[in-house]
């Protein structure tokens, strides 16, 4: 994982757009952005067993996978959005970038490749892009916690 802030520069959402400015992990964690370098998904399933998540999905962002949509599909996941739980991603295979704000609305850029492992508080906003190989990330699985009103707080 490295995070750093956005450059804010025109250009396709798949190029780095490194500023060249650091985010230190510690101020990831003032987000309640969580990261975690894990080798394999038995150690995912630890994990999620300890933060009481009982809901997966996975997904695939390949041209292969998706086929003619695959561009409409990158530039979907690119929109500024935010969900009303958590969002906890692995990264399978491949590489990717998740854009998240910070409480002075500007993005941080947190690069992630194969087992990275990234918690997304609720409602921060986020977005996510493959990378000009467009080498396809295998995010899988996204663990999700219990349905609202069954959560326990876990740290």
């Amino acid at each position: 994982m490295r995070a750093y802030w956005f450059d804010n520069q025109p250009g396709d959402q798949r190029e780095d757009h490194d500023s060249g400015r650091p985010v230190h992990p510690d101020q990831l964690k003032k987000l309640g952005v969580l990261y975690y370098h894990l080798p394999d998904l038995d150690a995912v399933d630890e994990l999620a067993a300890q933060r009481h998540y009982k809901n997966r999905d996975e997904i695939t962002v390949s041209p292969e996978k998706m086929g003619d949509v695959y561009e409409d599909k990158v530039k979907m996941f690119f929109n500024e959005h935010l969900h009303q739980d958590i969002e906890a991603r692995y990264i399978l295979e491949g590489k990717g970038f998740f854009d998240v704000r910070d409480v002075n609305d500007d993005w941080i850029r947190i690069a992630l490749t194969k087992g990275d492992l990234l918690i997304l508080p609720a409602g921060i906003y986020h977005r996510f892009t493959t990378d000009q190989s467009n080498v396809s990330p295998k995010i899988a699985p996204r663990p999700f916690p219990p349905p609202a009103g069954r959560r326990q707080a876990v740290n």
